[in-house]
């Protein structure tokens, strides 16, 4: 794979070819619908805004994701325009998904992903731990099916851990100024 960064070609060819088999080419697709404009993370946030304890923190996690969906996928991707790897080497895999239109940098199912389970993480970290290995395996799951680059991916988890623990700190930050001190 000539024309990209050696860190993006080495991961990649070695996903390509080490991790493909019947089990993970059936699987990985449906990981990645999992993670499709944040439908996982949505509905997950608005089952928690159902129950008192969790209200607050479903809130928080559709904070996180808008956060990160206007700086990565309004903001970046259009700025930065980076073709996504499907595009630059057409036939280098057979694809199990349709191939995506937009721009890859940054990954945005791995942006959702990540916002969100990071604040259900610092919520409770019962469910949060689990929330962040559904995040992982999605955010794989783009670099298996050679639609982002490694670099799209590490990218879209650290704005999403940034968009999650930025939009906790702030919400502590102002709850905080806004209840009555004893």
């Amino acid at each position: 794979m000539t024309g990209i960064n050696f860190f993006d070609a080495v991961v990649m060819t070695f996903i390509q070819k080490h991790f493909h088999n019947p089990v993970s080419d059936a699987l990985f697709p449906m990981i990645t619908y999992l993670g499709e404009a944040g439908a996982v993370w949505i509905a997950l946030s608005l089952v928690l805004l159902c129950f008192r304890d969790f209200r607050k923190c479903g809130m928080l996690m559709l904070l996180a994701m808008l956060g990160a969906f206007l700086t990565g996928e309004l903001l970046l991707k259009n700025l930065i325009c980076r073709p996504r790897p499907c595009q630059e080497f057409p036939n280098y895999v057979q694809m199990l998904v349709t191939p995506p239109t937009s721009f890859s940098f940054p990954s945005g199912h791995s942006a959702s992903s990540l916002a969100a389970s990071t604040v259900l993480l610092l919520h409770s970290k019962k469910l949060g731990i689990p929330a962040c290995l559904l995040a992982l395996l999605i955010a794989f799951s783009r670099i298996f099916l050679f639609v982002h680059y490694p670099t799209d991916v590490l990218a879209g988890m650290a704005f999403g851990v940034f968009f999650g623990v930025l939009t906790v700190g702030l919400w502590k930050k102002f709850s905080q100024k806004s209840s009555p001190t004893a």
